[in-house]
């Protein structure tokens, strides 16, 4: 593929799935939900199941070194980090530059981590008793600033959080860390975890529940994916590229009954910049969220894309609602399945997002 834009050369995934990108494509290709019940001792949430990554304890993803204050979300984080750059022999791929940057979506970094710290510092016997070492985890780029220092990533260190759109605010800025010149080569993904204290806030989220009825609970996931992302005239090693980053595009709707509306606006956008028609798609994946929002984006889809039906994936029914990494699984789901597909060579692949916040956005991917 000759580009000069963005390009995708390397990518992998800690999810309910298992570690890492085979895994992560096997369970794609499965099409298997993958369901954890829950210990309602370790778990005091409003459900009891959820969509867990197997073994996601720091100290079983990374070793105990490092790891004692560590929590879940930076140890997601670390992991997949560490997993895109080892080069399959203990070693690191070749050819990354000393300014490789790292661009981290997340919703709120730990919930668990913050609430935890402020119960602390109002149950102890004086309110400074707590424990200093945990303090780091109650900031929001706690996990990217984590994963640099572990894995060497010298370039710029940044945090955006913007809900379900999260990967594709990280995918724009890391573009525009590139073309700005301050980076070549940047990791970017997004992260969330699951805790007890976000399965609580998400439900409260949602008024139609009735509290009492823990069954209407939507299915909670966790897990990171992240990308690396290089310039089209210059992939390291001679990497080969995956795809090319053919357009982002976000935006703010004024409110929710223009959601669908603005969305759309958005695809045609994006498609017009990448110089491809609907016809031209190969796959998507949306959002799926839970809601009025999950609606709009389906009627935005359905506007754009008119009577051409391509390939739908959807990670939400196989790795629950993953939030602030929803985007990030949705790219390495269109990837990974892009692999074994002959017919999705050359072709368009497109990620959509509706957010209830206020976010809504798509990437088109042109595919290698």
């Amino acid at each position: 593929m000759n580009t000069s834009g963005p390009v995708i050369t390397a990518w992998s995934a800690v999810s309910a799935f298992g570690i890492g990108r085979e895994t992560f494509s096997a369970g794609v290709r499965a099409r298997q939900p993958v369901v954890t019940a829950l210990d309602a001792e370790r778990w005091p949430a409003p459900v009891d199941r959820a969509c867990l990554v197997p073994g996601a304890d720091p100290r079983e993803l990374l070793g105990r070194k490092g790891t004692r204050s560590m929590d879940r979300v930076t140890g997601l984080a670390v992991a997949a980090v560490g997993r895109l750059l080892d080069d399959g022999e203990g070693g690191r791929i070749p050819g990354l530059h000393e300014d490789t940057g790292l661009v981290l979506g997340t919703s709120n970094g730990s919930v668990s981590s913050i609430m935890a710290f402020t119960r602390d510092s109002l149950t102890q016997d004086r309110p400074y008793l707590v424990d200093p070492a945990r303090f780091p985890n109650t900031v929001m780029n706690c996990a990217a600033g984590q994963s640099a220092i572990r894995h060497g990533l010298r370039g710029p260190n940044v945090t955006i959080a913007g809900g379900r759109a999260s990967a594709l605010l990280a995918l724009n800025h890391a573009q525009r860390l590139q073309r700005c010149g301050h980076a070549r080569s940047v990791v970017c993904g997004a992260v969330e975890e699951f805790s007890a204290e976000r399965a609580w806030l998400e439900w409260h989220a949602r008024p139609e529940q009735d509290p009492g009825d823990a069954s209407r609970a939507a299915l909670t996931g966790e897990g990171c994916a992240v990308l690396l992302l290089e310039t089209g005239t210059d992939p390291a090693a001679g990497r080969p590229v995956l795809a090319e980053v053919a357009a982002v595009e976000i935006a703010l709707p004024a409110d929710e009954k223009n959601t669908g509306p603005v969305l759309a606006d958005c695809l045609r956008r994006a498609l017009h910049r990448a110089g491809l028609s609907a016809e031209d798609v190969w796959a998507l994946a949306p959002a799926g969220t839970p809601g009025p929002y999950g609606a709009q984006e389906s009627t935005a889809l359905a506007e754009v894309l008119g009577a051409h039906d391509p390939i739908r994936l959807s990670c939400t029914d196989l790795l629950g609602d993953t939030n602030a990494a929803s985007a990030a699984f949705q790219i390495a789901a269109l990837l990974a399945s892009a692999e074994g597909d002959p017919a999705a060579a050359g072709r368009a692949a497109l990620v959509t997002t509706a957010d209830p916040d206020g976010v809504v956005g798509c990437a088109v991917l042109r595919l290698a």
